[in-house]
């Protein structure tokens, strides 16, 4: 599997060892072979394709660059599995998405009652018929479907279509690959006859859902080294193809819908047990709650009475401390009835006593 990066590696190394001197014996030098031409250019084809062998078979010598390659090769399958997992993963993000779309749909139709509820299947299905109907969707990476972006993103003339011209216009950088960024720009022009963002029946999660089908198809049909990568020499074999020429119709996305019935029932089953779930969580909860507060409560209580316990012990230490002069006098005066004057001790023992 040789992508730009080994070909990178394989001329710093060649450029290394054709920079070291070597001892050569001119006596057993052989002769110039005469039919042995200079490589040509990459645009040149099997001259250069031939150069490019010989360079890799004497380096495949070297242990260091075997162990290289072999290392190399590796870190190219890694990434390339996180890659289709990562598209896997999309797939099953949009299937939730649209599951999730009609389970809103079906459990909105219960809250109307049943006129209104009429009307909005009404314009359900007008709004479907009308997304349906969209001018017919070309083959991806087929010659009609190449031929529109060549005519009216390229501005050419479509009856002087040629793959390889297109290839290097539409390489936007140059590197001799098709990307997967690279490919998906193809497809815009087939997305914006079915995909229109001001549309009310158009997903535009749904177009990038197509985008990605489209993406994958190509792949499986013209990178036949499975890298991710379309290279300039597999693009060209593809268009040579009886699919490239007359391919079948494609199906968008209404007519291949994502998930079944069955898959929807099973969907709407597990969003049921989740909000069951979340309903005994939110119970717990609420009940756990409830106890926090009463317990605070009870603390703020006990934190009150200990207030007031705390203001009683004040006051009577306070009313100890203010207590009258007179309560530790150890004579004190005495007042005669109906006198408001106290009489001295010694005026009381010349009163007369009473019978």
């Amino acid at each position: 599997m040789w992508g730009p990066s080994h070909f990178c590696l394989i001329l710093c190394l060649w450029a290394c060892l054709d920079a070291l001197p070597v001892a050569v014996d001119k006596t057993k030098v052989s002769p110039p072979v005469e039919d042995l031409e200079p490589p040509e250019s990459v645009d040149t084809g099997l001259h250069y394709d031939r150069y490019l062998r010989e360079v890799i078979d004497f380096l495949e010598k070297d242990p260091h660059f075997r162990e290289k390659l072999h290392n190399t090769d590796m870190e190219d399958i890694k990434a390339t599995n996180d890659l289709e997992n990562f598209d896997k993963e999309r797939h099953e993000d949009f299937k939730r998405y649209e599951m999730t779309k009609e389970h809103e749909r079906k459990e909105h139709l219960k809250t109307l009652d049943e006129e209104a509820r009429k009307k909005e299947e009404e314009h359900y299905e007008e709004m479907k018929k009308k997304h349906a109907d969209h001018p017919k969707i070309n083959h991806p990476g087929s010659q009609d479907q190449l031929k529109e972006v060549w005519e009216e993103a390229d501005s050419l003339d479509p009856n002087e279509f040629d793959p390889k011209t297109f290839f290097n216009l539409h390489d936007t950088n140059g590197d001799g690959y098709f990307d997967e960024q690279e490919l998906e720009a193809l497809f815009t022009k087939e997305l914006e006859k079915v995909y229109d963002p001001t549309h009310e029946e158009d997903d535009m999660m749904e177009m990038e859902e197509e985008r990605l089908r489209m993406r994958e198809h190509v792949m499986n049909e013209v990178d036949t080294n499975r890298d991710r990568l379309v290279s300039r020499d597999e693009f060209i074999t593809a268009t040579n193809r009886k699919e490239f020429l007359e391919p079948d119709g494609w199906e968008t996305l209404e007519q291949n819908p994502m998930y079944t019935e069955e898959e929807l029932r099973e969907f709407e089953q597990h969003l049921a047990r989740e909000e069951q779930d979340l309903n005994l969580r939110s119970n717990e909860l609420l009940k756990q709650r409830e106890e926090l507060e009463r317990q605070q409560g009870q603390l703020n209580a006990q934190k009150m009475e200990l207030q007031q316990a705390v203001e009683h012990m004040e006051r009577l230490k306070t009313q100890k401390t203010e207590s009258p002069v007179q309560d530790k006098v150890p004579f004190a005066a005495e007042m005669l009835p109906g006198d408001s004057q106290p009489l001295s001790h010694g005026h009381q023992q010349d009163l007369p006593a009473h019978s």
